[in-house]
């Protein structure tokens, strides 16, 4: 920036401060990054803060400011322990909110875990602050907060980078502006390239069971990186979604049990090495997701439970500020600082970790006050109806705001509860996610799949009717853990059949989820026919690809993931519903379906399923008199099943066929699904 407009600012950012100041509605929008500019939504003028390096006193006044007031989006550069230089002496300042707090100390080994040695200044606001020399980066600490009925805990540092690895919880000193980002190509191209018009094919992992050593240990990030990252490149993944990596005590909660929002967890490595396993996905061409739980969090005493002795970060009404089913406690929505909290947490992974996206988990929990409670456990809102009309106003402001300033991020809900237009932009009323997990075609599928051949006719309404509801919003068609946990099996066992029957039918499975509007995700595992539920405590059945079956199952999902990136129908222009019609659903046959995709250029690309364990003769309606091309055969022997013919021809029989002009005559194996290719 040139003098003359650091000039400029240096006088006008005061000027434009003061005349656009929090006053009912209004509030300014400053970004320091280059030059000021305002985002005006409605009648609110909206107040985001964005920084290239260090905080100066006049940023750090101007985002304090919106944190007090629940506009905040990048907290983290304000709260927790930073770098400092004071009096000539190098050191750490530590500022953490904690407004009911009497006394709030800093303990560490380096005074000793001496509860008094650093009390901080309390400031206005209930943030407490103060400087201490001579700390170094590792150097572990936790607040001590002395309540006003005399309590006193040790707490971790809210806004803490690093932690230390269970089963200790003490916050450690760490910086983040070290590592050596080589993604500058990914994020511009992901800027360019809305994820709507790419194809979207997620690889949901849980890092400490996907792989580990041969001593039944972790593997760190970086040993990770190494497997992984060839993996999913070669099996042709779009992305990952990492299940909650932030610090947790519990392996069992699987991350979603947060007690570092800010911090990756160290089960793994350190934060940088978490950046070199992003950063090198993203120089493999594979976007990152991350699972975020803003619905709830632990009672841990070290946690933010009762944080400066009262209810904080929680709502202060059990009715609303408890889950009864999990033992949790929910984020007070209403409360400016805790907005700002979680606004500045969704942005920290986006910015500083460069994440792809976040899932949502459990939006249904936040969205509505009588989720899994009984009729005396909890209390309408001002207008005497279930939903939390805060939490409402904070998706809508959060999507908003990470879709303003992080172009191309993937905004994710998990909602099953019938929320509407949660994919609808927040101009036109809706929530403003970019997607939404379409829970009911999953259980709908598995409903499905999991019958006996002879019961699938008479429940082919569960089939066909998901695509009554596939294009209500932006789907993502979710297999995820959810499906493989508590007494539910892993996919292969789902279904019915000896073994060979089993794979004959995952494979007609995934033939037939690729093929369906929506984007895809599916959990590690199902790739290959993992036998076992899902098991936290050890690996991946990575020993099952010794069996030519489980190989050659790995082979078919490998190469229908990239038959689905390489064709525009399957994944082009969703969101239309002129991209799906059926040709025939389940009339001639009730085990037999037949469907087409359309891309925005009209090519066309039909889908044949039988889901029945007998082969049959079936006659396929064709829009064009011409000769199609079978790309994708789920039977072929290289896949396990018996089709040794490959890309085979299917020629028109130019007579009248129902609502068609010429049909062509197929031999369909049992649980097998073809695609037909867009006439030469």
């Amino acid at each position: 920036m040139g003098g003359f407009t650091s000039i400029l600012l240096d006088v006008a950012l005061p000027l434009l401060y003061n005349l656009y100041k929090y006053q009912g509605r209004y509030f300014c929008k400053v970004v320091i990054f280059d030059a000021p500019h305002c985002e005006i939504h409605g009648n609110e003028v909206i107040s985001l803060v964005k920084y290239n390096g260090k905080l100066s006193e006049y940023d750090l006044f101007l985002e304090l400011e919106a944190f007090s007031e629940g506009r905040s989006c990048h907290a983290w550069r304000c709260f927790g322990a930073h770098p400092c230089r004071k009096d000539g002496q190098e050191g750490y300042l530590f500022r953490v909110w904690a407004p009911n707090a009497r006394q709030v100390c800093v303990f560490g080994d380096f005074n000793g875990w001496d509860e008094n040695a650093a009390p901080l200044e309390k400031l206005e606001g209930g943030i407490w602050e103060g400087f201490l020399p001579g700390l170094k980066r590792y150097d572990t600490y936790k607040y001590v907060i002395h309540a006003a009925d005399g309590t006193v805990t040790a707490k971790a540092d809210p806004y803490a980078f690093h932690a230390e690895t269970r089963p200790g919880n003490a916050s450690k000193i760490y910086e983040l502006d070290e590592y050596p980002w080589g993604d500058a190509g990914w994020l511009d191209y992901r800027a360019k390239n809305p994820p709507y018009r790419r194809p979207m094919n997620i690889y949901e992992c849980h890092l400490g069971s996907w792989r580990r050593t041969g001593e039944g240990e972790f593997l760190s990030y970086r040993d990770t990186t190494h497997y992984l990252v060839p993996y999913v490149k070669e099996m042709g993944y779009t992305h990952v979604e990492l299940l909650p990596v932030m610090e947790h005590p519990l392996d069992a909660s699987w991350g979603y049990q947060v007690t570092g929002y800010f911090a990756a967890t160290s089960r793994f490595g350190t934060p940088d090495d978490l950046m070199y396993l992003i950063d090198q996905l993203h120089q493999a061409g594979v976007g990152v997701i991350l699972d975020w739980v803003p619905a709830h969090f632990p009672r841990d005493a070290f946690g933010l439970y009762h944080f400066d002795g009262t209810p904080t970060y929680e709502y202060a009404d059990p009715r609303k500020g408890e889950h009864p089913d999990w033992g949790t406690q929910v984020f007070d929505l209403g409360r400016n600082e805790v907005r700002s909290f979680l606004f500045s947490n969704a942005m920290f992974w986006l910015e500083e970790y460069h994440m792809d996206g976040l899932r949502l988990n459990n939006v249904s929990s936040m969205l509505y006050l009588d989720y899994g409670k009984e009729s005396w456990e909890w209390t309408p809102n001002i207008q005497g109806g279930r939903e939390n009309l805060e939490a409402i106003d904070f998706l809508k402001r959060l999507n908003e705001t990470v879709q303003a300033e992080v172009p191309g991020a993937l905004m994710i809900g998990e909602e099953f509860a019938g929320f509407e237009n949660m994919t609808l932009p927040v101009l036109h009323g809706g929530l403003g996610f970019t997607h939404m997990w379409n829970v009911r075609w999953t259980e709908a599928m598995m409903n499905y799949f999991s019958l006996a051949p002879e019961y699938r006719a008479y429940n082919l309404d569960r089939l066909v009717f998901s695509a009554t509801t596939a294009f209500e919003e932006d789907y993502i068609l979710p297999l995820s853990y959810k499906e493989f946990v508590y007494g539910k099996r892993s996919l292969l066992e789902k279904f019915p059949g000896l073994e060979a029957e089993k794979m004959a039918g995952v494979r007609s499975f995934f033939g037939f989820m690729m093929a369906f509007p929506g984007k895809k995700m599916s959990f590690m595992g199902s790739e290959f026919g993992q036998v076992s539920q899902w098991d936290y405590h050890g690996q991946l059945e990575w020993d099952l690809l010794e069996n030519e079956g489980h190989r050659r199952m790995q082979t078919c999902i490998r190469e229908l993931n990239h038959i689905y990136a390489r064709n525009c129908p399957l994944w082009q222009d969703e969101s239309n519903k002129g991209s799906f019609y059926w040709i025939d659903p389940g009339r001639t046959d009730p085990d037999v379906v037949a469907f087409s995709r359309i891309d925005e250029e009209g090519d066309e690309l039909l889908v044949v399923c039988n889901f029945s364990d007998t082969a049959c003769n079936y006659k396929l309606g064709l829009p064009e008199e011409k000769t199609y091309t079978v790309i994708f055969d789920s039977n072929l022997t290289r896949y396990g099943g018996t089709q040794t013919e490959e890309n085979r021809r299917i020629l028109p029989v130019p007579r009248e066929y129902g609502s068609f002009d010429q049909y062509a005559e197929l031999e369909l194996a049992p649980y097998s699904v073809l695609y037909d290719v867009q006439p030469d």
